[in-house]
């Protein structure tokens, strides 16, 4: 096997999120799996379905049409604003999809008419995240709006956090979304059928003993694919924190590091001194194949800098030499960069004897430093 690759333990996802929807679940809420991170790749979103998720969450129209492409019939939604360029391809492709612009609900309805379907609209709302949403004051106009156009149905509403400022929600804002819905009601009937309450940083708040109001659905991708909590980076319990892995080929050694200086783009870089007992590695992976930023070192191991197409590291392990190949924790930047990058394999542990990954044959071993 040659070249860099993503190892995906297909088991590890579908545990992950076995345990997140047994919690969830207890509390009232449901789980859709978010899979924009790993592009849309079928095997590791059937892990998420096998888990117990209740649908797949996209933001790019091209990775939700991979998926149907794929054979999947499970719901989709686009949590990100649709574009209006787009709209005949989400109505084709996804039963739902988050939206803030009226005009371009309008053009929904309109390509939903032309297609004899019905397409169901959740409205974001503003919460405090500052990326994306309708103003709370505005929500239930625009909602009535929503539920006399034809062609779209409204389903519910949500909102985001932590994604732009990182900041976890408060239970006063998850209250404030829960009375939003009533409002609409009085006004709309009773038309909201899912409030989808956040993302992975919602978990604390949702699995935390007090009252969740309404909100009866998460969107997480992080959490099940990385295991941790992306407020504080630490280990959820009873979670896998490898079922990723990036693994590289070491492409030039030095036994005589010469000192390098802090990147600010790469915090984790120290200065390093000339040792004879320590090795400078070169590895044939860079910024345009991953968040190098993102990587977790192997034990003895530090990042000196990157450039395009190249990763500099030192290292206190003997048997490393050319050829040897590394493995790499990811954070979920890493992971997204490395799985759109066209020249990393996407290669599948544990997979279902019924599903193989497409660029590998049958199941491979567990990867370690050679």
């Amino acid at each position: 096997m040659s070249g860099p690759r993503i190892v995906v333990d297909l088991k590890k996802i579908r545990s992950n999120t076995q345990t997140l929807v047994r919690r969830l679940n207890a509390r009232g809420i449901s789980v859709t799996g978010v899979s924009k991170s790993f592009c849309g790749h079928p095997a590791v979103a059937q892990a998420m379905l096998d888990g117990g998720v209740v649908g797949l969450a996209e933001a790019r129209v091209s990775n939700a049409d991979r998926l149907r492409k794929a054979g999947m019939t499970c719901p989709i939604t686009l949590i990100r604003t649709p574009m209006l360029s787009e709209v005949d391809q989400i109505v084709k492709t996804c039963e739902a999809s988050y939206n803030t612009e009226i005009a371009v609900v309008a053009a929904l309805s309109a390509a939903a008419i032309h297609q004899s379907v019905t397409h169901g609209v959740i409205l974001m709302v503003e919460m405090g995240d500052m990326r994306e949403g309708i103003l709370p004051e505005n929500l239930p106009e625009i909602a009535e709006q929503v539920v006399q156009m034809k062609g779209v149905a409204l389903k519910g509403i949500g909102a985001n956090f932590a994604c732009l400022n990182g900041v976890a929600p408060s239970s006063g804002q998850m209250e404030s979304l829960s009375s939003l819905a009533d409002e609409i009601e009085k006004i709309c009937g009773p038309v909201i059928q899912t409030i989808s309450g956040g993302n992975s940083a919602n978990l604390p708040w949702a699995l935390a003993e007090h009252s969740i109001g309404r909100v009866n659905d998460l969107r997480l991708g992080e959490a099940i694919l990385l295991g941790v909590d992306p407020i504080t980076g630490e280990q959820i319990g009873g979670l896998f924190k490898d079922a990723f892995t990036l693994v590289a080929e070491v492409i030039e050694t030095d036994e005589q590091p010469t000192p390098r200086r802090n990147l600010p783009e790469l915090p984790k870089i120290r200065i390093v001194s000339n040792r004879n007992d320590i090795a400078r590695l070169i590895l044939a992976i860079g910024h345009q194949d991953t968040e190098v930023a993102g990587l977790t070192m192997p034990e003895g191991g530090t990042l000196i800098g990157a450039t395009s197409d190249h990763l500099v590291m030192v290292t206190d392990c003997a048997t490393l030499k050319l050829g040897s190949e590394i493995v790499f924790q990811m954070n979920y930047k890493a992971i997204m960069r490395a799985m759109a990058a066209p020249d990393i394999e996407t290669v599948l542990l544990n997979d279902r004897p019924s599903r193989q990954s497409r660029s590998s044959q049958g199941e491979a071993e567990f990867l370690t430093l050679v």
